[in-house]
């Protein structure tokens, strides 16, 4: 609160010069038409999944009657192809009028008058990615249009730009978002396109810029794709892991949970490594056709808050055993000196049969770290009722994973003693 405060005396006292909207304390979490819906645009041909303003609705209902608003799923986002092919003589952007008949003002009002949030998509270039009017020399108008529309989330892509000299570019549509007055998130993607390119992103200036940022390429409804940006994640996690937490993050790309590409199994493991990672919770898909294990594994209030954990570490890949990866974040509560730790152990094999694996608790977890902790109680996060059991912390942990799938724990630290005056009491 006290961050938006300041942007408000800001705003008519002073010049704001950065990212200063206090959003996205936590990795932010909704909802995005891009990856299922794609650019789809024949509403006669296709219409429950044109990009329209009756999808939008309809989705927005659905955040609400299926329990994802509540489950902490608030932001309503349209991707690219929404607007004209062609601004207007004031060079201001419009809906396309025959599937945003309302207008966008109208759709952001229905959208709050369910408490959500609305979303909306942009690019920093000529062009968007479609080919629809991008934002470059329309920079001030874009944003008092936006402020207009009352929009929370924006997303700007990069296609169509410089990759070094769209940086500046990012930096001040952000300025000048500030200046509008109204806290709208910030979802930039210049990381993605300079790393395509060789060229390493100036993390510095993303955290002062942008609430979360793109670094890697577009997700595809397939597993091949999760792994691939999977990897990208582990292999350059040193370099971009410090960079992200509370208000700026990193973003591996939308949940494809619930669409045609991805098995049960598979779909844990997606949403095991984001949990892990501190990553958006940004769902691409349609809510009207999510099966209902897939629903369950979306609202499991175990694992969102775990995503959502307030320290907003996001984890690493700390080992590999036999093809099954090891990742490991730290959460709260912290016992003595020792944190509580999300561990997810991931299947890359595709044997047939579920893969068993025994690692050591202290050597091969790194758990341990205080002499006060006995053990660890560990819950499993994809049990319906996470019943507990206590591992020691000189001890082995045993699990068996699912081929393509994973297993995702919380291990809590048990104390060995609690000192209470001279007592020294025995907690298991």
């Amino acid at each position: 609160m006290r961050v938006i405060v300041v942007l408000i005396a800001c705003f008519y006292f002073c010049v704001v010069l950065g990212l200063e909207n206090g959003l996205a304390r936590l990795p932010p979490m909704g909802w995005m038409t891009w990856e299922r819906f794609r650019c789809i645009t024949d509403c006669k041909k296709y219409p429950t999944e044109c990009i329209s303003e009756n999808l939008i609705m309809r989705t927005a209902d659905l955040m609400v009657l299926e329990g994802y608003l509540d489950a902490g799923y608030e932001y309503v986002n349209i991707d690219d192809c929404w607007m004209m092919r062609e601004r207007d003589s004031e060079g201001k952007l419009h809906a396309d009028p025959e599937r945003f008949p309302s207008g966008i003002k109208y759709l952001s009002d229905y959208i709050h008058s369910k408490g959500l949030k609305f979303g909306i998509y942009q690019d920093i270039g000529t062009h968007t990615c479609a080919g629809y009017p991008g934002m470059k020399n329309y920079f001030e108008i874009d944003a008092k249009t936006f402020a207009e529309w009352e929009v929370d989330f924006i997303k700007i892509d990069g296609c169509y730009a410089d990759e070094v000299k769209m940086v500046d570019d990012y930096v001040y549509f952000g300025e000048l978002m500030n200046q509008t007055g109204r806290p709208i998130l910030y979802s930039c993607s210049w990381p993605a396109y300079q790393e395509y390119n060789g060229i390493t992103p100036n993390y510095e200036t993303l955290k002062k810029t942008c609430n979360m940022w793109r670094n890697w390429g577009d997700i595809e409804d397939s597993h091949s794709s999760v792994e691939s940006i999977t990897q990208y994640f582990s292999d350059n996690q040193d370099r971009i892991q410090p960079h992200s937490g509370p208000g700026h993050w990193n973003d591996p790309d939308t949940l494809v949970l619930g669409n045609y590409g991805l098995s049960y199994e598979q779909s844990k493991s997606q949403l095991a490594v984001w949990t892990i990672l501190a990553a958006p919770f940004l769902l691409s898909n349609d809510l009207a056709r999510v099966t209902p294990d897939v629903k369950a594994l979306l609202l499991n209030k175990e694992i969102i808050a775990m995503n959502q954990d307030s320290l907003g570490i996001q984890g690493l890949l700390v080992k590999t055993v036999n093809k099954i990866e090891i990742w490991k974040k730290p959460i709260l509560p912290k016992v003595k000196d020792e944190m509580t730790h999300g561990i997810a152990f991931v299947s890359r094999r595709a044997d047939g049969a579920p893969y068993s694996v025994s690692v050591k608790v202290i050597e091969d977890l790194g758990l341990g770290g205080s002499q006060y902790i006995k053990g660890y109680m560990v819950y499993d996060l994809f049990d319906a009722e996470h019943k507990p059991f206590f591992v020691k912390v000189n001890g082995t942990f045993n699990t068996r994973i699912n081929p393509t799938g994973a297993n995702l724990y919380r291990f809590e630290p048990v104390l060995n003693i609690i000192l209470r005056g001279k007592m020294d009491i025995n907690m298991y």
